[in-house]
């Protein structure tokens, strides 16, 4: 049932199926981006990216908080989302908890475009707003290392010890974007935020794939169309770009090869459509 497929050094693994459900994990940074479908594996999974509120990105997640209690999880999940909703949200979680009679919780992180979120002591988050008709986020993965001071290359190791021991920085922190995720949005996002095209792996919406629907008809309902990516093909600096969400108009056997004839092959090359193996969308 579930899809997955290696971007350089990560995995990325769920559901989508455009308009249905999207959940998508990445186990090499522990992270689940939406809940709109609750596999019994994402259950262990303790930080959750919401993009928006739509029931095929969050619906699942009372199923998914339920999983949790079957794996011992008793921790509350870290549940990031757009600020606007995050009341909302919670609400509805309280009132399924007298449904369910077992505390639905979450630790809710509203974040709104620009904000940071430490993940880990290497690794943040970072939102970047989307174009959607309901408040809606897209995320970068940013993994921050230390380096040594360039001027202090060459240097000796006791030298650089002392200055250290003196109280001198000797390091500076690069900070690497390591994954990006922006689904359900206007393709005008990578215009407002380059930085996701210089991603290590960008995964992103792209709905429709040719004229079964219009670029016009995507655009009215702030998805993204591939002749939008086409047209901006030169831009993308990412090592692998994963296309998702992609519209049940298009079966799952036809979407390589029309990538194959329309995309340039200078971004065909790093571009992994993120669709069934088995041939069949799933449900």
């Amino acid at each position: 049932m579930l899809t997955s497929v290696t971007a350089g050094p990560y995995t990325v693994r769920g559901v989508s199926v455009g308009g249905v459900y999207t959940s998508i994990q990445v186990p090499e940074l522990g992270v689940l981006f939406d809940a709109g479908i609750s596999p019994r594996s994402f259950g262990a999974i303790d930080t959750i990216l919401l993009s928006h509120g739509h029931a095929d990105h969050i619906g699942a997640l009372p199923a998914l908080l339920g999983i949790r209690g079957l794996h011992g999880k008793t921790k509350p999940p870290r549940v990031v989302m757009p600020a606007e909703i995050v009341d909302d949200l919670t609400a509805a979680l309280g009132f399924l908890t007298k449904l369910q009679r077992w505390p639905l919780e979450i630790e809710a992180f509203g974040m709104s475009p620009g904000d940071e979120l430490a993940l880990r002591p290497d690794l943040v988050v970072r939102a970047v707003r989307t174009f959607h008709p309901v408040p809606s986020l897209a995320y970068l993965l940013v993994r921050r290392v230390a380096k040594l001071r360039p001027e202090l290359h060459g240097l000796a190791g006791p030298e650089i010890a002392a200055r250290k021991r003196s109280g001198e920085d000797i390091t500076e922190i690069e900070e690497r974007i390591e994954v990006a995720y922006a689904t359900d949005t206007l393709v005008s996002v990578l215009d407002h935020s380059p930085e996701l095209l210089k991603a290590r792996v960008l995964i992103m919406e792209c709905t429709f794939l040719d004229d079964r629907k219009s670029l016009e008809a995507a655009r009215a309902g702030c998805h993204i169309h591939l002749d939008e990516v086409i047209e901006r093909a030169e831009r993308f600096e990412n090592e692998h770009v994963v296309l998702m969400h992609t519209s049940q108009l298009y079966r799952t056997d036809e979407v390589a090869g029309i990538l194959d004839r329309r995309v340039p092959a200078a971004l065909r090359r790093r571009i992994i459509p993120f669709v069934p193996a088995d041939g069949h969308w799933p449900g």
